[in-house]
């Protein structure tokens, strides 16, 4: 069925499901929302691309099954490495309309969560405050980018993405209205809330990960930051730096090398291209430096194809890759879990639309944990005070939206 759909979405008709995925495809004004398990097509560990749509995630520790390495940190997200599942409902929400796919013996309650989920919620209510604690202080955050300089100019690396978390006890919190506040704060293009049994991500993503239609795939690498200014020329001229700045123009352009040549593992020869360059992308609280590779697949690439050439992403992890993620094992106080990770599905008509999880909190409604990861790349330019000065924007930029402290 389809109703007429004014963009309003009200996050609480989700609550009674245990396995949600919602995801913004910003770039194509669309939401797409698996809700629900159907137990006939059931989980999996592995994505799939046929015969039924597939929603979920993969979470960073996914490279432990791909390459020879490990996390040194215990669990602590609840999240699986990874995990995909049949929705028993699925809504398509876009050009004024909403479309649900369900089967015939759930109409009656397929078209209730629709009327309900695109419902006007009102303005979300005031949330408690709360103060976060870092887990990583100021001066062990600077020492360890020193370190991390120091095998850059060993030559060892050429960049690494190194993050730092906060924590916080939240027992009471609601994330829907959560996760609504943030996307009102945010708006950010690449947005999901996952609902995995008892563990939660609200997520405010900018940036994708990987789309796919049909043969043809694109990445999109974000390396590079700027707040948004104070008024219109100061904004201008922070994007205008932003866009000039030789060290956040080498840190995308490295990412990039290293999002094409994954893209090379699973395209035809030849077609792998850079579409877009070092472009700057403006979201309501900071400008990005974003640029897009794509390819032509080669037929019979599996999505599972696809995360053990591309995953981890670029931009999460450095070059050369494999030994950037050894060395961020080594430097980071906590298991990323979720954080780095994906979320996003697989459709039977050839569509895919994956993020990259930033800009995230991760919540268990058992324990009331609650977890912020941010950070940002290292490369030989980099100096320590102001990585860690944009670590710490990118975090506020998260707990603004929720009305928290650091």
């Amino acid at each position: 069925m389809d109703l007429p759909w004014n963009g309003t979405l009200n996050w609480h008709a989700l609550q009674p499901y245990k396995q949600v995925v919602a995801r913004r495809i910003g770039d194509l004004d669309q939401w797409l929302i698996g809700v629900g398990c159907d137990q006939e097509v059931g989980e999996r560990t592995e994505p799939w691309a046929v015969g039924a749509p597939c929603v979920g995630y993969a979470g960073y520790d996914l490279k432990n099954r791909f390459e020879h390495l490990r996390s040194r940190h215990p669990e602590e997200d609840g999240f699986a490495a990874s995990a995909w599942w049949g929705p028993q409902f699925l809504v398509k929400l876009g050009k004024g309309k909403a479309v649900l796919e369900a089967p015939a013996e759930r109409a009656g309650e397929g078209e209730l969560l629709l009327r309900s989920l695109i419902s006007d919620p009102g303005p979300p209510p005031p949330m408690a405050g709360a103060i976060w604690a870092r887990t990583t202080p100021k001066e062990r955050y600077l020492a360890q980018v020193k370190r991390l300089l120091g095998s850059i100019q060993w030559g060892d690396i050429y960049e690494v993405n190194f993050c730092t978390r906060r924590t916080a006890h939240l027992p009471d919190l609601d994330p829907y209205s959560a996760f609504a506040r943030l996307l009102n704060y945010a708006d950010a293009p690449f947005s999901a809330f996952l609902r995995h049994g008892e563990n939660f991500a609200l997520c405010a993503s900018p940036e994708r990960f990987l789309r796919l239609e049909k043969d043809r795939i694109i990445t999109q690498p974000m390396k590079g930051t700027r707040p948004r200014g104070k008024d219109v020329a100061d904004d201008a001229a922070l994007a205008a730096e932003l866009a000039h700045d030789p060290k956040e123009r080498s840190e995308n352009i490295m990412a990039l090398d290293v999002a094409r040549n994954d893209l090379g593992r699973i395209a035809l020869p030849g077609t792998v291209q850079v579409d877009e360059l070092c472009a700057i992308k403006s979201y309501p609280n900071v400008h990005q430096m974003v640029s897009t590779a794509s390819a032509r697949l080669r037929p019979g690439t599996a999505p599972m194809d696809l995360l053990r050439a591309m995953f981890p992403m670029a931009s999460m992890t450095g070059a050369p890759k494999v030994r950037a993620m050894e060395l961020i094992d080594e430097a980071e106080d906590m298991r990323r879990g979720l954080f780095s990770g994906t979320i996003g599905y697989f459709l039977p008509d050839g569509t895919a639309d994956l993020n990259v999880v930033i800009r995230t909190v991760t919540w268990n409604a058992v324990t009331g944990r609650a977890s912020l990861i941010s950070g940002g790349a290292i490369t030989a330019a980099s100096k320590p005070e102001q990585e860690w000065e944009e670590c710490e924007h990118k975090a506020r930029s998260i707990l603004n939206a929720l009305g928290h402290a650091c």
